[in-house]
């Protein structure tokens, strides 16, 4: 059996996780904690009797902060990032590695690659290409992978996960906006734009994968699928039953938005993994792009 903790109580990944185990057919196989490693907005100075990983096999570390709107927080609030993303994931390993649990499994982004491309224009990460965050946030995620590496020497290994946007039942973020665009309005902009997403299912999956085959490295999952927002405005919609027109001709005008706000590019720019960064000798794909979106709805 393999001892599960999980560090960032109530989290969206976390959560769903968890309740993705407990309904597997090898549920058997795996035992799950949680730990709450942060109070409201602060890290706290935890005793040790909090930290104590001790007859743990993996850590999976789901606790951080998310990118909110970068333009609008202070340096303090720069510093929180700091501390929550990269130095509690650093520490939290050390103290994991120190209590002989032998796997590390980290919550990155495809942020550290920066952002989306703008409208019209590709962008395709493949093995070669190098992260260079655009702001604090990728900085912190990519900071915590720095020092997680260095840590990542056997029988201690660690598993660094860089997923695309990820989405389904409870998700918040960015396609919580398409979800409002898609409930209330009749129509929406027709946009040939491609994205890598990753529904919440695929991706617990393949973390369950991560630690059966006892994993080191970094890994980009992602659905099969690319991902249209256009036409994932329409599938939304039509989960709910309801019509909603697509309008082309549009792509001028947000182009022109585009340069006075980032919504326009984050929501139809592009971005997309490879398929050779994707791919993992194992299926983790258990659920096609269309299904996730009835199932998110449902």
């Amino acid at each position: 059996m393999k001892k599960i903790l999980i560090t960032g109580a109530g989290s969206f990944i976390g959560t769903s996780f968890e309740k993705y185990i407990q309904n597997h057919p090898k549920a058997a196989e795996y035992e799950i904690s949680v730990m709450d490693t942060m109070t409201g907005r602060m890290v706290p100075e935890l005793g040790e009797k909090e930290w104590d990983f001790t007859g743990y096999d993996v850590v999976f570390h789901v606790a951080g902060i998310a990118h909110a709107d970068v333009g609008k927080v202070s340096e303090e609030g720069k510093e929180l990032y700091k501390k929550v993303n990269t130095d509690l994931a650093v520490d939290v390993a050390k103290k994991a590695k120190a209590a002989g649990v032998k796997q590390f499994i980290f919550m990155s982004s495809a942020i550290v690659y920066g952002a989306s491309s703008p409208i019209g224009k590709e962008k395709i990460i493949n093995k070669d290409t190098k992260p260079e965050p655009e702001n604090f946030y990728g900085e912190s995620k990519l900071n915590a992978e720095a020092g997680l590496k260095e840590l990542d020497i056997n029988p201690f290994k660690v598993v660094i996960l860089r997923p695309p946007m990820i989405y389904g039942p409870g998700c918040r973020g960015n396609y919580n906006s398409l979800r409002k665009f898609a409930l209330k309005l009749p129509f929406f902009p027709k946009v040939k734009n491609e994205r890598s997403m990753l529904y919440i299912d695929n991706l617990c999956e393949f973390i369950r994968l991560m630690i059966d085959n006892e994993e080191s490295g970094t890994f980009h999952p992602a659905n099969a699928e690319l991902s249209n927002t256009s036409e994932m405005v329409r599938l939304i919609a039509k989960a709910h039953d309801k019509k909603i027109a697509l309008i082309g001709g549009t792509s001028w005008l947000l182009k022109i938005m585009s340069h006075f706000t980032g919504l326009v590019n984050k929501a139809f720019g592009n971005l997309t993994y490879s398929n050779e960064l994707t791919e993992y000798k194992e299926n983790y794909r258990v659920c096609a792009l269309e299904d996730s979106i009835k199932k998110t709805e449902r």
